[in-house]
């Protein structure tokens, strides 16, 4: 399936959470690629992405794309502190790692993980899955404001 016979998608922020670079700069060429990040922000593991999101002024992303093995913090100890957070656990989280043991996709998903992609994957296949996310969450599912605060 070509990018052009793909449903459209939103462009929306995004943030990558990954440690290997080479595996970032090939997330970030489909996710800018097939204009589905309108921003697009990486952080290199869970401590990382977690310094970012609570950094004041910064906008909450609309999707985070995380790896599992990742140093300091690893993708399964991270999606736990995610969905444990009020204000950060209405983000959906795409999965995308190498792993495909039956104890880490059970987890993600234990965890609210919204997909599990395991690596390899084509380019157009990844998309796909991002858009799948989107014609959900941000077209269809109800969402928390962005300037909401709990009071």
């Amino acid at each position: 399936m070509t990018p052009a016979a793909l449903p459209a998608a939103r462009r929306c922020d995004i943030l990558l959470v990954e440690d290997d670079a080479a595996d970032a700069m090939l997330i970030e060429e489909a996710l800018l690629g097939h204009g589905l990040a309108r921003n697009l922000h990486k952080a290199v593991d869970g401590v990382a992405a977690l310094e970012h999101l609570r950094t004041p002024g910064v906008d909450r992303p609309d999707l985070i794309v995380m790896d599992l093995n990742m140093p300091r913090m690893n993708g399964l100890e991270l999606l736990a502190v995610l969905k444990a957070d009020e204000q950060l656990k209405v983000i959906p989280v795409v999965v995308l790692t190498t792993s495909s043991a039956p104890q880490d996709i059970a987890g993600a998903y234990r965890s609210h993980a919204n997909a599990f992609i395991t690596k390899p994957v084509t380019l157009d296949e990844f998309a796909q899955a991002v858009r799948s996310i989107d014609a959900f969450f941000l077209d269809t599912a109800t969402r928390v404001p962005r300037d909401w605060e709990q009071g």
